[in-house]
């Protein structure tokens, strides 16, 4: 099992998750955040720290999809390891309750630290 992050995050991109992370399994895109399925270890910590519920287990059902997201832009982005308040879309409020964000989904990495 590992955990990954849904279109949830589009967006919002909160990073919460970020500083709980005992691995550093986490990678930046513009506007959302993923993590490296083959470096997470599956402690979980990040799920609940994610305030719009962006972060499940690989396990649920319709994920293998952001499994295989996860993996694809954990290769491609910079790993981050902090939080960035300035980082924090201003927006991001308007965000959390908008479904199938993936339409908004930026493919362009972020600034990593």
């Amino acid at each position: 099992m590992t955990y990954i992050v849904n279109d949830k995050c589009i967006k919002c991109k909160l990073m919460d998750c970020v500083e709980v992370c005992p691995v550093d399994c986490f990678y930046e895109g513009e506007n959302m955040l993923v993590i490296k399925p083959d470096e997470c270890i599956d402690c979980g910590v990040c799920e609940p720290e994610c305030p719009i519920d962006a972060i499940e287990p690989d396990t649920n059902d319709n994920t293998s999809d952001w499994v295989k997201h996860n993996t694809k832009y954990g290769a491609l982005w910079p790993n981050i390891t902090k939080k960035r308040e300035e980082d924090v879309p201003q927006d991001q409020e308007k965000w959390r309750a908008v479904k199938n964000k993936l339409k908004y989904f930026s493919k362009t990495s972020g600034k990593g630290d």
